[in-house]
């Protein structure tokens, strides 16, 4: 009889990424602190994380996590954004963990399963601000429009996240989403990461493990952030996580190799390159 996958479905990854956030946590110079992470892991997690040997997975989750934080801060604090609507926010802590306006709206919304085991094991636990899950299929469109008019009625300037969700997605359901966002007025900007096809080719070399589990890479759009400009967004900022590493005193072995390589590639290679993995920063714009 065939071995169960390591990786059985999507909601699988929630739990890798908290073991890594739990272990970035309980290092001396971690870049964040997540207290709740080792506990939203659990032992599968602890397992996912200790089979799959792929060091630049835990780079990216590291750097991506780190950067998000530093951003969803930025703009609760400073831009006056009152509302944060999470896509698929799996096991994130942030609501608990970081420095947020008491009165400051954050709306989790994932699947049933992931929502049910989130507040049996967080039940004791204060979140910093106003936190709502809701427990909704994103890929049905009446049920995210829905929830998405919801927002919209309370809020007046509303900052979206999709950390870790656009890959599972294919293009036209991306497409739909970025639509349905965008015919929503007071959602100002949408934070999500991006990852090129060559990255997801490297990935795939963890091993077995991750096949079978219903998670390919299947958005890993060649033109990058340039996909949304249709749609009615247009990039902002771009935070390359290659090279963010060194910013933040923390480096991979995958990153010092981006960066010999570039050393031989032109301009246009080394922007290419820099671009294959990173944050978005995506703002309202003209619609085709």
């Amino acid at each position: 009889m065939e071995a169960e996958p390591l990786i059985r479905t999507v909601s699988d990854t929630a739990l890798w990424t908290a073991a890594y956030r739990a272990d970035e946590t309980e290092r001396p110079d971690a870049l964040f602190r997540d207290p709740l992470a080792r506990r939203l892991a659990g032992e599968r997690g602890a397992e996912i994380a200790r089979r799959v040997k792929q060091k630049a997975v835990r780079f990216a989750v590291v750097m991506r996590t780190a950067v998000f934080d530093d951003l969803i801060t930025s703009a609760v604090t400073d831009e006056g954004f009152d509302a944060v609507v999470n896509l698929a926010a799996g096991l994130d802590a942030r609501p608990y963990r970081l420095t947020l306006p008491a009165d400051l709206l954050w709306v989790e919304a994932d699947l049933p399963g992931i929502v049910e085991y989130k507040e049996a094991l967080l039940t004791q636990e204060t979140p910093r601000c106003r936190l709502e899950r809701v427990a909704v299929d994103l890929s049905d469109a009446a049920a995210r429009r829905e929830l998405f008019d919801d927002v919209a009625r309370r809020a007046r300037k509303v900052l979206v996240i999709s950390e870790g969700l656009l890959s599972y997605l294919p293009p036209e359901n991306v497409a739909a989403l970025a639509r349905d966002l965008a015919d929503q007025p007071v959602f100002a900007r949408w934070l999500t990461d991006l990852t090129g096809a060559n990255v997801v080719k490297r990935v795939r070399t963890a091993g077995h493990e991750l096949k079978g589990g219903g998670s390919p890479a299947l958005f890993t759009p060649e033109e990058g952030s340039a996909f949304f400009e249709p749609f009615g967004w247009i990039e902002a900022a771009w935070t390359g996580l290659f090279s963010e590493g060194p910013k933040r005193g923390r480096d991979s072995a995958l990153s010092r190799l981006v960066r010999f390589v570039s050393r031989f590639m032109s301009e246009e290679k080394r922007v290419e390159l820099d671009r294959s993995v990173g944050v978005a920063t995506l703002i309202r714009g003209p619609r085709a």
